[in-house]
Parts: C-alpha cells; structure tokens; sequence
C-alpha cells in the first residue's frame, strides 16, 4: 500500500472501519456469551460454593489478557496489526469446545486462558487499527464506534445465551453459537481486513503528531503510561478500577441473583441492559469527548459508576437490578472510550501501540485483581461489605482523575 494513495479520516476509510467494527462485535460477543452463562454452569454443574473459587475463571482471564495486551502492542507495531488479530482469533477457537466437554471446573479456568488471549490479541488490534485509520481529529468518535460494536456484541449475546441456558441449559448450544463466531472472525480477519500500520507513518509524516518523545523502548514506554506522565497514570488507574467494578457485573451479581432465586433469563437480561447501556452510549462518550475534551466525562463517569455499584445494596426486585445495570452501565460508557482516546492522544504514533498495550495491561489486570478481592472479600466479609467497599474505591478512582489527571494535547486538523 503506498502512502500517497491513503488518507487519514472516518470518510476515505469507512469500509475497512465498517469490517473492524463488525470484527469486534464478533470479540464482544465471545465473551458475552461467558458473562452469562459460566458463572451458572459453575453452580449448577459443577457445584461450587466459594465464591473465590467460582471467580478463579475471571482471574485467569485477567491474568493472561492484561499482559498480552501489552505483548499485542509491542508486537503490532513491529509486524503490523493483522498478524496479532489473526491470532487472536486462533486462541479463541478453542473455547467453546473446551468449555462444552469440560469435565471439571479446571477445564472452564483454561479455557478463559484463552479467551483472555483472544480478547488481548483481537480487541486490541481493532482499537489500534482504527485509531490508525482515523486519525487524531476523530479518535473519540474512532473509540466510541469501536468498543459500541464490541459490548453490542456482548450485550445481544449475553441475551441470547441466557435465554438458549433457560431453554436448553448451559450447555452445549450458547458455546456452539460462540464456535461459529470465533469461525467468522477469523475468517474476516484472515481474507477481509487489511493492514493498517502504513497509517501510522502517513500521520507521522503529516507533521500533526503530538506525544512526549518520538522513539521510546518497552521499558520506557511502560514507565510512561505506568507512573511518569500525570495523564497516563490517571488513565491507567481509572481504567483498573473500572475493571473492578465491572468483575461484579461479570462474576458478582449472577451469584447473587441466582441466590435470590432468579432464573437465568433474567440474568442474561440485567447482564445484556448493563452492556447495552454501556455500548450504545459510547456512541456518544467518545464524540462528546472529542469536543470537551477528556477529563470531564471520565470524572463523570467514574462518580457515576460508583453509585450505581453502591445502587446494588438496595435491589430488592429485578425493576432495581435493571436500574443498577443502568447506572453502571452510563458511567462505564463515559469512561470506556473517552480513555483510550486519551491515551491515543498523549502517545506518540511511534510507539501508540505499545502505549495502547501498557494501558490495557494495566486496565485489564483489574479483572484478576478483582476477581481475587471481590472473591476473598464476599467469603470472608459477605456481600454487601463488598459492594460498599468497592462502590467507595471507583468513586475515589474519579476523584483521582479530578485532582490528577491534566487534559490531553491534541491537534486536530
């Protein structure tokens, strides 16, 4: 591809950001399917009592998608974005198979082994190829289309595999749905979806860059996004904290549901208006963002979170665990996007992508840490403390942002 013949913008670009975005609902959708349907097939065939244990299938998860997130970066912008998102779907083909004929809970910690490398290779690469192709005027927007497709992805099937569970049980046929997606995906993503790291040096070469340092190695990249910039640490630790909260979503409220004698449809149901909410407001967020800039929705965002958490303690029918979802699922919106889009904005092009994997290893490490506290702390605590807890932590998490964050430089053109 030469870089005369390519322009950076929404408009020139549109097809291959079309195929993306329906790439990533794909994404979305394996672990949608996950959200609603494994934490009762650990009750109800497996027979697990300890929430720490049942929880271990969301800390194996984290444990592999953070760090390949930042593994997916490095090696995006060393061999390009389509390799790291065709293997990405390689590593999901697996999981469904395996969670179908898994004869222990072990099987189901391994599976999500991999879907946490199908979710670091795959969904990163569909947030980094946008943002290539886009261009610094529209990367909220870029961002906002990119994770709505993918919790769409989630929230419909989350839906969907809660009803199949409540007709057929949680096994086989919500995981022989997953099967078929992952098969399309990869397919899309091996014939139909092209390279799109030229685009980086187009934007390099148009002089509108912005970011501390043109040429930075790993170490110094990780150092960057971890501690050394105020805007990137904000983003980093908002970004851990969100995971937390959305570790309840996952593995917290199902359980607690299921207690409250609600049926899996009605699970799928609170889980899928939590991801709709989320997903189609990102629409929104990350336009919003591109004209007030950053900080203020992620603030927002973050407050908002925190209360709709807090919101739980006092859900006494499923109208309240609707509300709940939707507060949570507001604030996420808020946050979700508008982060990436400031990290996009602060990173040089040179080294976006290994920014964009720091972030997101540190972003996505808070589904093990909150699957290891939120586990441990509702068997040793209970549940309300829990969720008091860390409905107190995402709101400081926004406080942080407030106090510490300062607003990202870009440039539009």
């Amino acid at each position: 591809m030469k870089e005369r013949s390519m322009k950076l913008g929404l408009r020139p670009n549109l097809t291959q950001f079309i195929l993306l975005a329906i790439n990533n609902a794909f994404v979305g959708s394996m672990v949608g399917i996950e959200r609603t349907v494994v934490p009762v097939l650990g009750k109800q065939s497996f027979h697990l009592n300890s929430l720490s244990v049942l929880l271990a299938f969301i800390v194996s998860f984290g444990i592999v998608k953070g760090p390949l997130n930042l593994v997916a970066g490095r090696l995006a912008d060393q061999w390009g974005r389509k390799p790291i998102l065709i293997l990405g779907w390689v590593c999901g083909l697996p999981v469904p198979l395996m969670a179908i004929f898994a004869p222990s809970w072990g099987w189901i910690i391994a599976a999500n082994l991999l879907l946490g490398a199908n979710q670091g290779f795959a969904w990163s690469m569909t947030v980094t190829s946008k943002i290539d192709l886009v261009g610094p005027a529209r990367r909220g927007l870029a961002l906002g289309i990119n994770e709505f497709s993918g919790y769409i992805g989630v929230a419909f099937i989350s839906g969907v595999a809660g009803y199949l569970a409540s007709i057929y049980g949680p096994r086989p046929i919500p995981f022989v749905v997953a099967e078929v997606i992952a098969v399309v995906g990869l397919l899309m993503a091996w014939i139909v979806i092209r390279e799109t790291l030229p685009y980086t040096r187009l934007e390099m070469s148009t002089g509108n860059q912005v970011g501390i340092q043109t040429r930075l190695g790993l170490g110094q990249v990780i150092a960057m996004v971890s501690f050394k910039n105020r805007t990137l640490l904000a983003c980093s630790q908002a970004g851990l904290v969100n995971k937390l909260s959305d570790t309840a979503v996952w593995g917290l409220v199902p359980v607690m549901m299921a207690q409250s004698q609600y049926s899996v449809g009605q699970i799928g149901l609170v889980s899928g208006m939590y991801a709709a909410t989320w997903g189609v407001l990102q629409l929104l967020s990350g336009t919003w963002s591109d004209k007030v800039g950053r900080k203020t929705p992620i603030v927002l965002g973050q407050i908002l979170n925190g209360i709709g958490i807090g919101f739980i303690l006092l859900t006494y029918s499923l109208v309240m665990w609707v509300i709940a979802a939707l507060l949570m699922g507001i604030g996420t919106a808020l946050v979700y996007p508008v982060l990436l889009s400031a990290v996009g904005d602060e990173a040089h092009p040179a080294w976006r992508g290994s920014a964009l994997g720091v972030y997101r290893m540190w972003r996505d490490g808070g589904y093990a840490i909150g699957g290891i506290l939120i586990g441990f702390g509702v068997d040793w605590l209970g549940n309300e403390r829990t969720i008091g807890a860390l409905a107190m932590i995402v709101f400081v998490s926004g406080v942080f942002v407030l106090f510490g964050m300062q607003e990202p430089l870009r440039k539009t053109r």
